[in-house]
């Protein structure tokens, strides 16, 4: 059956209160889709108007018009500043079925809080709560994603995200601090060890960096091609040399002395921590360049240097005061062994290498791996192009 593609919009409401984590893990738990695309937007008025009608359009007289008087009020800019909204594009067969199943039906009528079920999204996160004198008359209204009923919906809502998304920066700037020189921004990674099929490992990571109270302001789907990789990890190949060469070197003395009954002398040791040391070294570099990329640097066939990889990662960008810190105290340090408990990498990592998630380390390194993921660029629209027009 030939793929399609649908989206989940997710709504300011639902990212305010830290939601996202929560919702990201039941979509992709619960489906048997593929995660494209993600983009944090911020919805105009006219934007806001354009997809409000077409739900009207689609049915006057049900549910729908709740959602799209919800778009114009509540997602649409207010209290003087556009809202951040977050666009979940997903691709596989039937996309728009199994989407509507995880998110879960708006409810015509009040339901009693026993019977409510908390199996989908809506059931967990949205609320429709009805005046006591009036039981059909609504007094407060949150839907917490939005998502379209059918495929002809999915590419009309998809051809107007695109339009309006088509030249849009990537970063979300909608609110003024007191005091900007206190606000840092932290680039965080979802590495690919946390894509497999129906794996909760992301939206729980996001749900754990969520709890350091910084906005979320950008994300992308991405795919590190080789050089990407090697730009982004350069720094690492010279601290593994200098950190495992001696130690590979010491140890292939000892090896030799045992095995072959030969003393060796320190200048030995030396001659093999620069050659055998060395070379084990950048065999670690080149794992984690393949782990992120897909590819070796010594086994890249020629001209496929720049291409992007088939393995995936969530870049994420967090703002707020001292985010370098904050985040770095919630994903721990790099060996999951030795991270506390309660932190990200102890939670989620298996190794030094595959440790699930990275965060820069400084606002130095937070500008440079920004620049080299292109933070400011994003796929979301040419993916939704090429499939409109495919």
């Amino acid at each position: 059956m030939k793929h399609t593609l649908s989206y989940v919009m997710v709504t300011p409401h639902t990212l305010v209160k830290s939601r996202t984590g929560g919702v990201l893990s039941r979509l992709l738990s619960r489906t048997e889709l593929e995660l494209v695309g993600a983009q944090l937007f911020a919805p105009d008025d006219a934007f806001s108007r354009e997809y409000a009608n077409s739900l009207r359009l689609r049915a006057p007289q049900n549910q729908l018009v709740l959602l799209a008087d919800y778009m114009e009020e509540k997602v649409a800019p207010g209290g003087g500043r556009p809202h951040r909204t977050l666009l979940l594009l997903f691709k596989g067969e039937k996309p728009c079925e199994q989407l509507l199943h995880a998110c879960g039906h708006i409810y015509p009528q009040n339901v009693e809080v026993d019977v409510m079920l908390g199996e989908t999204i809506r059931d967990t996160y949205a609320d429709m709560v009805f005046y006591k004198d009036d039981p059909e008359k609504i007094y407060y209204f949150e839907p917490a994603v939005l998502t379209p009923r059918q495929q002809s919906e999915a590419d009309g809502d998809l051809r107007m995200l695109a339009n309006f998304l088509e030249g849009k920066e990537n970063i979300v700037r909608n609110i003024t601090y007191k005091d900007p020189s206190k606000i840092e921004q932290s680039l965080v990674i979802i590495k690919p060890d946390n894509w497999n099929s129906g794996s909760v490992k992301p939206g729980s990571i996001m749900d754990m960096f969520s709890r350091t109270g910084l906005r979320l302001v950008g994300t992308k789907i991405f795919r590190f091609s080789l050089n990407h990789a090697m730009e982004f990890y350069g720094s690492v190949e010279a601290n593994l040399v200098e950190r495992l060469a001696p130690d590979y070197g010491r140890k292939a003395r000892e090896i030799l002395e045992r095995e072959l009954e030969l003393p060796l002398d320190d200048e030995s040791e030396k001659i093999l921590s620069e050659s055998i040391g060395r070379k084990f070294a950048t065999n670690e570099f080149h794992k984690i360049v393949e782990f992120m990329s897909g590819r070796r640097p010594d086994s890249c066939p020629p001209g496929d240097e720049d291409k992007p990889s088939d393995v995936k990662c969530m870049i994420i960008l967090y703002e707020g005061e001292n985010a370098i810190q904050k985040i770095r105290d919630v994903l721990g340090p790099t060996d999951p062994l030795k991270a506390p408990i309660g932190t990200v990498r102890r939670e989620f990592g298996s190794s030094i290498m595959v440790n699930t998630a990275h965060a820069s380390d400084s606002m130095e390194s937070s500008i440079r791996e920004q620049d080299i993921v292109k933070i400011n660029e994003n796929s979301l629209v040419s993916i939704i192009k090429d499939y409109l027009s495919g």
